[in-house]
């Protein structure tokens, strides 16, 4: 064979690698529009709406707040004083976690704090960053302390992250939820960017699609929800367990160190056990959803660095520490959150293979080689998989616009190819640092930096009030 023979045969089994994934991606997303479909028309799924005056109600007991932060010295103080002015009942406790040697986020911290007594500004000894979970642990123990000391114990547990904006609501939507359940998720809306809608666009593409559609499915079907480590509350006596069995195993609180995805590990933790989970979707009464807001990464390789963490935790860490279970429905969802190395590897043969055929195309109009020749299998998967493509653009058209508007909606579609270009990149470097784990054992938080902040605006506003 000589070298163009050689491109033949890597063009047919690229293409037939491509062809066979994206047939089988395209099954699982369809089935789960179809169920999303169904339960929509039969009404067992719908988004409620608030009455006027609910974020005036009051809370079922003291709810603390745990808010770790390293090298976020440019928002944290924006995310504190914004919290304390949205949320001003006297219940609430925000603890918040600093480094000693990030001198300038603990600065930021406590300028933001002033004389509100509501807050507690931990100190961690260690050098940061170690991880979320550590920084997190950390303050359940503060929390823990406080509680013996006043000889009050908290109801709930919130946990969100040092770039957030809360929802008015969302406290009491949240401490009303966790009366009946262990733990409870709000949805995630990713703040548009004015002039930097590319690669921060992707975010709002995949959440408000993944939490108007595959999350409302998941709890539908009875699935344990992950928890998305921001705007998800925990019932204390329920952390009080986990912690008490976490203590077994060596670890001095209820979340795993060693995990880079703690949040997205306890929420199937908790899902699976006591009373279970529920994802919450509710919109106030003026029709805005209750969520948390946060601007996302808007550079590529800020974005690429994020979602290795989520690949490396969920996909890796994920299958090793959680495993599987015996239900269909939970093996389903484990499957689709840990695909992010396998979506990367069939994502990068069909780039390849797109940059391949360019090259052939120009061979052949030169007569160097014939054309491929398609087998009837392999026709079908191709028509199927252009097929496919068109029904999940217009899917991700529809629910980004539905919640940023049609240009938003429009704009998803020419999005994919960037958001593709960050899952391969993403997934490359998730693997070799799952192998450099195993090697060294070490597991680091690879922090995203935050420099802007949605609510900046209407903090200061208030400050100059």
């Amino acid at each position: 064979m000589n070298a163009l023979d050689w491109l033949l045969l890597v063009e047919r089994e690229l293409l037939a690698f491509s062809a066979f994934w994206f047939c089988i991606g395209l099954v699982d997303e369809f089935a789960v529009d179809l169920a999303w479909l169904g339960l929509r028309l039969t009404g067992r799924i719908r988004t409620p709406s608030l009455p006027v005056g609910y974020g005036a109600q009051p809370l079922s007991g003291p709810v603390a707040v745990l808010l770790p932060a390293f090298g976020e010295a440019q928002v944290i103080g924006t995310t504190i004083a914004y919290m304390l002015a949205t949320w001003p009942q006297r219940e609430l406790t925000v603890y918040v976690g600093c480094y000693r040697n990030d001198p300038a986020t603990l600065d930021a911290a406590v300028r933001a704090i002033g004389d509100d007594r509501r807050v507690r500004l931990v100190t961690l000894a260690a050098r940061g960053p170690t991880t979320k979970a550590d920084c997190l642990n950390r303050l359940y123990r503060a929390m823990a302390t406080d509680e013996a000391r006043r000889g009050v114990n908290f109801a709930n547990v919130i946990m969100h992250d040092a770039e957030d904006m809360v929802h008015p609501c969302a406290l009491q939507a949240i401490d009303a939820a966790l009366v009946m359940r262990d733990f409870v998720q709000l949805p995630v809306r990713p703040e548009p960017q004015p002039g930097l809608r590319w690669v921060a666009g992707t975010y709002a593409d995949e959440f408000a699609e993944n939490h108007a559609k595959g999350m409302v499915v998941r709890a539908a079907l009875g699935a344990a929800i992950p928890a998305a480590g921001v705007g998800c509350g925990f019932s204390r006596a329920a952390l009080a367990d986990l912690a008490q069995q976490r203590l077994l195993e060596g670890e001095a609180g209820p979340f795993a160190p060693d995990c880079l995805t703690e949040d997205y590990e306890l929420g199937l933790v908790m899902s699976r056990q006591g009373r279970g989970g529920a994802f919450l979707r509710l919109r106030d009464d003026a029709g805005t959803l209750v969520a948390t807001r946060s601007y996302f990464p808007n550079r590529l390789d800020a974005a690429v660095r994020q979602k290795t963490r989520w690949v490396h935790g969920i996909a890796f860490q994920g299958w090793e520490r959680i495993g599987w279970t015996v239900s269909p429905v939970e093996v389903w969802m484990a499957l689709r959150d840990r695909r992010g190395p396998l979506t990367a590897l069939v994502l990068a043969a069909a780039y390849l293979l797109l940059v391949l055929d360019a090259v052939l195309i120009v061979l052949h109009a030169l007569g160097k080689v014939d054309a491929l020749q398609l087998s009837t299998p392999l026709r079908l998967m191709l028509l199927a998989s252009f097929a496919g493509f068109a029904w999940r653009a217009s899917i991700r058209a529809v629910f980004t616009g539905r919640e940023y508007g049609w240009r938003e909606g429009l704009l998803s579609v020419l999005r994919i190819p960037v958001g593709n270009i960050i899952a391969i990149m993403a997934g490359r470097r998730a693997i070799v640092a799952y192998f450099r784990s195993l090697q060294d054992g070490r597991v680091t938080w690879d922090k995203t930096v935050h420099d802007a902040h949605p609510a900046f605006a209407t903090v200061l506003q208030r400050a100059e009030a």
